[in-house]
């Protein structure tokens, strides 16, 4: 009677309060219009201390604010402690039906749990669960003890990871987002991110739009709010601590369409779905996304010095999409611009100029132009010949 009296009270602890222990309502002011930066008037009225608003084609960003504010991301967290066990089981390290071995620190975690038991073994797909749907600080301990050996280890390829796709302004110091020294993200990371899981792992990404799942006979919800009130919303993750306030990375697609909204630093649980809802309106309400240039199609002959051939053809690795504001696209215009100093040896993929898109003279978006192939360095005859030319360029 003891036992179920007090796994009752964990329960409502759980559910209620995330990764803290107590959940104290702050008042965050509305962001004034004027210091958010968008790509068309109407944004509305947000109360957050972050947000950004992403299309997931194009990359562009809709509306932002504070995009580059390092704060405490609280259970965002395990969106990355998640992508690194989708990298392992890709690479066959480990399966879902592993049977782990609950320790003593797995079973004793604070805050959100799925109520695994110190001693039994669960199999590695229902801690997957367990994280992703109930945000289970128990469960992510446990997976990153079967991973690593220990959560120092698992969080050392956290980071190793982030540093991998480009995360310049974050740093992880455990797996859970329990607050701690050193452990930052910022909205910008969070989409680059919430982006790699999508388009690497669209299985694993299924999970995210799960409402529930009971694990040791207690039934836990999924806390994004969104997912029972909006049927196009599927992902992705909550968060809450004292210091991050109530956070949410929302995805949801519409017809060809999908965009990831990041709501960092509100108030209550109630604000951080609202806030979400209201951004994620005005995107699909504003913006349309189409689709401008296949992958590999040559949009320039990029001029290279001391090649072993002048040019090399110039455009993108993957397909280019453009967002512009709905009713406008045909004022889009598509130009390149190459960088001017550019020297052999060139590999394909280096960077060797700019894509604009611009609309009424209006720059919307501007993505990399890269090399489409390898120019290796030319022979000295070659070489003393574009040292001259290039003294007069």
């Amino acid at each position: 009677m003891i036992k179920t009296i007090i796994q009752i009270g964990l329960l409502v602890v759980s559910l209620g309060l995330g990764n803290y222990a107590v959940a104290v309502e702050k008042v965050v002011p509305v962001v004034p219009p004027d210091q958010v930066q968008a790509l068309a008037t109407g944004v509305p009225e947000i109360a957050a201390n972050s947000f950004l608003l992403v299309d997931y084609e194009s990359g562009s960003e809709l509306a932002a604010y504070n995009a580059s504010l390092r704060v405490d991301p609280a259970s965002i967290t395990k969106l990355m402690t998640a992508y690194v066990l989708y990298r392992e089981l890709a690479k066959g390290t480990v399966k879902l039906d592993d049977q782990v071995l609950v320790n003593q620190s797995a079973w004793e975690m604070d805050g959100s749990r799925m109520f695994i038991e110190v001693g039994k073994k669960v199999e590695l797909e229902k801690l997957m669960r367990g994280l992703i749907i109930q945000s289970g600080n128990d469960a992510a301990k446990a997976i990153a003890d079967h991973i690593a050996g220990s959560e120092g280890a698992y969080v050392e390829r956290m980071n190793q990871v982030a540093a991998e796709l480009g995360m310049k302004d974050t740093h992880y110091s455990n797996v859970t987002g329990w607050p701690a020294e050193n452990h930052y993200t910022t909205a910008r990371d969070i989409t680059i991110l919430a982006k790699a899981i999508i388009t690497e792992f669209p299985e694993r990404y299924k999970l995210y739009s799960e409402k529930e799942f009971t694990y040791n006979k207690i039934r836990q919800y999924n806390r994004n709010k969104l997912l029972f009130r909006d049927p196009t919303v599927d992902g992705m993750k909550t968060g809450f601590t004292d210091k991050a306030g109530y956070c949410l990375v929302a995805s949801a697609k519409r017809g060809d369409m999908r965009l990831i909204s990041i709501m960092l630093g509100t108030a209550s649980e109630e604000a951080r779905a609202e806030n979400s809802q209201k951004l994620l309106e005005y995107g699909f309400r504003t913006f349309e996304t189409h689709k401008r240039y296949n992958a590999n199609a040559v949009l320039h002959e990029a001029r290279i010095w001391k090649g072993e051939t002048e040019t090399v053809p110039a455009g993108s690795m993957e397909d280019v999409y453009v967002s512009v504001q709905k009713g406008n696209y045909n004022n889009v215009k598509g130009t390149v611009q190459v960088n001017q100093d550019v020297y052999a040896p060139v590999k394909r993929g280096d960077v060797v100029g700019q894509i604009i898109f611009s609309d009424q003279g209006k720059i919307i978006q501007q993505l990399p132009l890269v090399a489409l192939a390898d120019v290796p360095e030319g022979g000295l005859w070659r070489q003393m010949v574009d040292s001259v030319k290039s003294w007069f360029n």
